[in-house]
């Protein structure tokens, strides 16, 4: 294997996927942006849901709406719901791994919440029973993923397509989007020196 043409193929492929990217998610990533701004204002919080990649992806972004991002601020309101080990596993055993997130939302979500769904492929049936469950019970069910969008289009709204096929550019570009959604609701918010 040539590692440096490895290298530098990766690191195409990623360029050209930004540019993509950019174009296929802007409008979406406003919308998502102004939703969370209002349920943010309104006393309402952000709840992030996604298996492997994305559930570390889910914990990364509510981290940094919790402490920070680049400057200290007020810490915003702001759950993973990958990271409750004994429900979790309770869920999974007693009622099966597709209702790890739905009952977790069921507990814990309330209407005017906004719950963001990560899935790369857009078929992750337990993602999907989350936004579906968030739906019926009046939060705003939004999500990231990639390629066609599978199953949660039409479950999500906005719903960032990322147009590759490619799990770990996806993921990339999902871990982009997420910080750029705390950077823009810390300025929307007014909590920014900037």
């Amino acid at each position: 294997m040539d590692i440096k043409a490895f290298f530098d193929a990766e690191f195409d492929e990623h360029l050209d996927l930004v540019n993509k990217t950019r174009e296929a998610t802007r409008d979406a990533f406003i919308e998502l942006v102004e939703i969370c701004t209002d349920a943010l204002n309104d006393g309402n919080k952000l709840l992030f849901f996604g298996n492997g990649g994305s559930a570390a992806d889910a914990q990364h972004i509510a981290t940094e709406f919790t402490v920070r991002y680049i400057h200290d601020r007020r810490a915003l309101p702001a759950i993973a719901l990958t990271t409750d080990s004994s429900a979790l596993t309770a869920i999974g055993n007693d009622f099966g791994f597709d209702y790890l997130f739905s009952r977790q939302i069921e507990a814990l979500g309330n209407p005017d919440d906004v719950a963001i769904g990560i899935s790369t492929s857009g078929n992750s049936k337990n993602v999907n029973l989350g936004l579906a469950k968030a739906r019926e019970m009046g939060l705003i069910a939004t999500g990231w993923t990639g390629k066609t969008g599978g199953d949660m289009v039409g479950l999500c709204d906005p719903l960032m397509i990322v147009p590759s096929n490619t799990t770990a550019r996806i993921q990339e570009m999902h871990i982009q989007l997420g910080q750029m959604l705390v950077g823009a609701l810390e300025h929307t918010l007014g909590l920014t020196k900037r």
